[in-house]
């Protein structure tokens, strides 16, 4: 070991002394670190948690990528339908980053209860949609049992149900409207399945999911007619260049859209965060930085006759300057432990037991959202560390500026 190291221990075990001068200005500095790492780990595994939750959410109703006739413009219900016998159905063999391809038809209409009504939109699914992420959210109940058969079962939302005062094992009419106002409206009895709650009211208040030869008998569609397909991908980072390729890929009557299209202002918002998040984490590594400046500070104040003798000795200034950039970084180290011990741990307990709550109406989520990723804890630690270390390489060279015969004269 060499000395450098040899004299940095003897400092640190100094500073524990309690007539050390520099023991409070130390504690301080580790405390505002370990406060700053807390709050960076907060800020980025809620943020990106927020993030990719709404995401999902989103992803999970939509699909990532949507392909319709143009007609449809981004409208929740299907005006035209696409034939379902197409080239990239149920895969894209060509796209490696689509995982499934599912189809889908919307239909408005108005349900129907003793003492009740309410707008609603049936999206209808065949016996291939994937429901696992519907699965996740269930509250009561089962799914639908689409099979050969055409289902009368639906799912429908608690919000819902709430307003409407169902609950599974009920039955409601839907009445849709046709083209023609001088007809009677279609009529079609449900039977409610299951309750989901996804906590995306957008959503929750505007569907009910159940068998699409529902809306293929009211539109007089043939059976190989939907109205459109939702197309799911493996990689969310690079939904806007698959988006691209199923857009070149399909045929040039239909169009493709993304989800980040279809709902701009939403992703536009979420876009926001990451600028939050950076500038979180910048404040609180100024703070961090500016705390360890100050005891570093300090520490060369308080070591000055330390610092005359090794001088004199014959010891260059950065070889001196070396010995209080190990003891800061010690004491770096320090903050960052308890920092992380501290903010992974309440980030665990939110992520297991909710304590944290939020209002679904702003942020689509009931409660706060946590990811925990090895890749972004590693970043704000070593990000920290340098960061610091690099701000106090300025400050150290006061050490250059201290008098060999001033310093060992000076008490």
């Amino acid at each position: 070991m060499n000395y450098e190291f040899f004299i940095a221990k003897r400092i640190i075990a100094a500073k524990r002394s309690k007539n050390s001068v520099s023991s409070p200005i130390i504690k301080i500095s580790i405390l505002a670190i370990s406060i700053g790492v807390i709050v960076m780990l907060f800020s980025v595994a809620t943020g990106v948690g927020l993030q990719k939750k709404i995401k999902e959410k989103i992803s999970g109703f939509n699909g990532d990528i949507q392909i319709s006739n143009y007609d449809a413009n981004n409208s929740k219900v299907t005006v035209t339908p696409v034939s379902k016998n197409q080239d990239f159905y149920p895969d894209f063999p060509n796209i490696p980053n689509v995982k499934k391809v599912q189809v889908f038809a919307t239909k408005a209409g108005i349900i129907r209860t003793p003492n009740e009504f309410e707008g609603i939109v049936l999206k209808g699914v065949d016996q291939n949609y994937d429901w696992t992420f519907l699965k996740s959210y269930m509250v009561d109940g089962n799914i639908p049992d689409i099979d050969t058969k055409v289902s009368q079962e639906v799912v429908i939302s608690e919000k819902t149900a709430n307003r409407l005062h169902l609950q599974v094992g009920d039955t409601f009419h839907m009445f849709f409207v046709k083209d023609n106002p001088n007809k009677a409206p279609n009529s079609r009895k449900f039977l409610i399945s299951g309750i989901y709650n996804s906590g995306f009211e957008e959503f929750d208040e505007s569907y009910i999911i159940g068998d699409i030869r529902h809306i293929q008998k009211i539109n007089k569609w043939e059976d190989d007619k939907v109205g459109g397909f939702e197309v799911f991908i493996h990689d969310f980072d690079d939904l806007k260049e698959t988006g691209f390729q199923v857009y070149s890929d399909i045929d040039s009557s239909l169009n493709a859209y993304t989800i980040a299209e279809k709902f701009p202002a939403i992703f536009e918002w979420l876009r926001l965060f990451d600028t939050n998040i950076a500038v979180i984490i910048g404040i609180m590594i100024l703070i961090a930085g500016i705390n360890m400046i100050t005891a570093l500070l300090v520490l060369i104040l308080e070591r000055t006759q330390m610092i005359g003798i090794l001088k004199a000795l014959g010891n260059n200034n950065w070889s001196i300057r070396k010995i209080f950039l190990y003891n800061a970084s010690y004491l770096i180290g320090r903050g960052l432990l308890w920092g992380n011990i501290i903010g992974i741990g309440l980030l665990l307990i939110q992520k297991y037991f909710g304590i944290i709550s939020l209002n679904p109406e702003t942020y689509y989520v009931s409660q706060a959202p946590v990811y925990l990723s090895i890749k972004h804890i590693a970043m704000i630690n070593l990000g920290t560390l340098i960061l610091c270390l690099l701000m106090l390489i300025i400050p150290s060279l006061i050490v250059s500026k201290i008098s060999p015969v001033k310093a060992i004269k000076f008490d």
